[in-house]
């Protein structure tokens, strides 16, 4: 079966240079620990704990970093470029039990880069368009919360980047 889908998509400038945009975006996320997936089996409420407390601001957290920017060495022209891997295992649990196929989407993707006119971009998916295709009403619900979260995130790393550029 197959079938298209609507998803929005999110392309905003930000008021602030790539690295400091960056360097405090990166700040402001959790770190996700891969090593808490061996003790899923044996002590699921100790992991539970864990990841609550190494969620970052809006209960995010970073899963990885790919330097997309740096690839196009290969071709003699790098960019300034990182796709972001965040989300927060919980509330895709959170999804995924209702749906299993939300995990298509969890984590999110987020694409930072340096503009030809050398603004700095970011682009996304808004989740609540990737999870609604499921017509899963409570998954829907907790997509549109990530779509608060990754906004209020976008927006507090904005501000913090542009004050420290001003101190």
């Amino acid at each position: 079966m197959e079938r298209s889908i609507e998803v929005r998509h999110v392309s905003l400038e930000i008021n602030a240079n790539f690295e400091s945009f960056t360097q405090t975006l990166e700040q402001s996320l959790g770190r996700f620990d891969y090593s808490l997936y061996r003790d899923l089996e044996t002590d699921p409420r100790s992991v539970e704990e864990r990841l609550k407390a190494s969620a970052g601001e809006e209960g995010l957290m970073l899963f990885n970093v790919q330097e997309h920017g740096k690839l196009l060495n290969i071709f003699g022209s790098p960019r300034k470029a990182k796709q972001y891997v965040l989300g927060n295992p919980l509330i895709a649990a959170t999804m995924t039990r209702r749906d299993i196929r939300a995990g298509l989407y969890a984590p999110l993707r987020v694409l930072v880069y340096e503009a030809d006119d050398q603004s700095t971009r970011i682009e996304f998916d808004q989740p609540s368009s990737l999870f609604g295709q499921f017509n899963n009403p409570e998954v829907t619900t907790v997509a549109r919360s990530l779509d608060t979260k990754l906004a209020n995130l976008i927006k507090k790393a904005e501000r913090s980047a542009k004050e420290s550029r001003v101190a």
